[in-house]
């Protein structure tokens, strides 16, 4: 049985941030609409959720003043469909700092437009806009004054709430990617370790033929303590990095571990690292030797993790 969708309501008062918290859901994998009727809302959610859409966010706010009136209703009746969780955002901010906002885009308030009573200013609009929404402002789950916020708090807020970071999402997913120097960085590297100060199997010569995914090569490189302290200080970076990689909304993050040829060295850590993060974060992840059965660039008398041999006219430095 499939899991129940969440949904996320996004409403308030009009110049407190509501596009921007629509935008940042949409960042975190959200199927949004926004200035949504509540008439239509559980038809709407009902069609997606059969659609196979189990994050959706809704951006409710008084264009819609019509229909708000039975907007709690609707929010009820929408928790209670398919078990659905609803989590309503209400945003507020001081009668000040909206009409500083309206003042610098010079956008008239939406009920100041209107033929609403004693709304033909924004003050007024802003006024009754509060009468409009306290039903919905007493149903949120979630109330963020966005008086002192920019548009970047409010965006780092919401994906607090409701990213990785908030237990909302699944946790930020990982790839490893061991890969040879010599063949070039990969391009959607995020972090890159260098790993050549390793000592290097190609110089044993029952281990050179062998790839990194041996055990013995494995004992080899991991049997110094400079190999074992690195490791263990890469973790520890990556344990402190992740979670603020998650709380600013990011949701996958490559991980490049690089050596001279790709197929000893790196191949060793990468391993290691991902298993790290798996045991230790509890983070998902793929693990890819890119270079590991590359075929060597350099010739017939190269070798694939030191470069060409002397008698390829080359150099092993």
């Amino acid at each position: 049985m499939n899991a129940p969708p969440l949904l996320v309501v996004v409403t308030g008062l009009s110049g407190a941030g509501r596009s921007t918290a629509v935008a940042a859901l949409e960042d975190l994998g959200f199927f949004c609409v926004d200035n949504l009727p509540t008439a239509v809302a559980e038809r709407t959610v009902e069609a997606l959720t059969a659609a196979g859409v189990t994050r959706i966010g809704l951006g409710i706010d008084v264009r819609g003043r019509g229909f708000l009136q039975s907007a709690v209703e609707t929010l009820e009746a929408l928790g209670k469909a398919r078990e659905s969780k609803v989590e309503v955002v209400f945003l507020d901010a001081s009668d000040e700092a909206l009409l500083r906002r309206y003042s610098s885009t010079r956008r008239p308030h939406p009920l100041s437009t209107s033929d609403e009573r004693g709304a033909h200013a924004v003050l007024d609009g802003l006024q009754r806009e509060r009468e409009l929404v306290a039903a919905l402002r007493d149903r949120a789950t979630i109330v963020i004054d966005t008086t002192s916020l920019s548009v970047h708090d409010l965006r780092r807020l919401i994906v607090q709430h409701f990213g990785p970071a908030g237990g909302k999402r699944p946790r930020l997913r990982t790839r490893v990617v061991s890969f040879g120097f010599k063949f070039g960085a990969p391009v959607d590297a995020d972090l890159v370790f260098d790993v050549r100060f390793l000592k290097n199997p190609h110089f044993v010569a029952e281990l050179r033929p062998l790839p990194g995914t041996h055990p013995d090569v494995r004992r080899y490189v991991l049997e110094t303590d400079d190999a074992r302290a690195y490791l263990k200080l890469v973790e520890e970076l990556l344990a402190f990095s992740i979670p603020r990689f998650e709380a600013e909304g990011r949701s996958y993050l490559t991980i490049a571990v690089g050596c001279t040829g790709g197929r000893h060295r790196s191949v060793v850590l990468a391993a290691e690292l991902a298993r790290a993060l798996t045991e230790r974060l509890g983070i998902s992840g793929d693990l890819v030797h890119r270079d590991l059965d590359r075929v060597n660039m350099s010739g017939p008398g190269g070798d694939p993790d030191h470069g060409p041999s002397p008698a390829g006219g080359g150099s092993n430095a």
